[in-house]
């Protein structure tokens, strides 16, 4: 009854829905700025956009926006250095937060506060058994099992 309760099967398709999780923000990241890779325009509105936000060097946070986002996109879906591109999308969107989306009240922060999250949780659980990083034995260190226990 315990392992319905708590449904403890589900806890075997762990590593699937990682894998979709990273997948699914890896490609969304990769969308959201492919835009700017390819149209020097985009790139100078985005630029226009982060002047307007008063962004110290524009010009030069553009682009490293942009590829931030790009780098960090390609290494969840290939779940490549998976913990280093968890901590740039958790600092990256922390910025979004504080210079832009604040204004926009809490529909404003929660995408960005998503994929703060999101970032987080990869960058303390790692990418999971379908990665390259599990090929490179990146995620070995042991983990605390057992949850919380609580005093009888």
């Amino acid at each position: 009854m315990r392992k319905l309760l708590f449904l403890a099967s589900a806890q075997s398709l762990s590593d699937f829905t990682l894998l979709l999780l990273r997948i699914f923000v890896g490609l969304f990241l990769i969308w959201n700025v492919w835009d700017n890779i390819v149209s020097p325009e985009r790139m100078r509105d985005f630029e226009q956009f982060l002047t307007k936000h008063h962004f110290a060097a524009p010009m030069l946070f553009a682009p490293v926006s942009v590829y931030v986002q790009l780098v960090v996109g390609i290494a969840f879906v290939l779940g490549f250095f998976t913990r280093w591109a968890g901590i740039l999308c958790a600092v990256h969107f922390i910025v979004a937060i504080v210079m832009v989306d604040r204004f926009g009240g809490m529909r404003g922060i929660f995408p960005p506060g998503v994929l703060v999250a999101i970032g987080c949780y990869l960058a303390t659980h790692g990418a999971g058994r379908f990665s390259i990083d599990a090929g490179m034995r990146a995620n070995e260190l042991p983990r605390t099992t057992g949850g919380v226990k609580f005093r009888k």
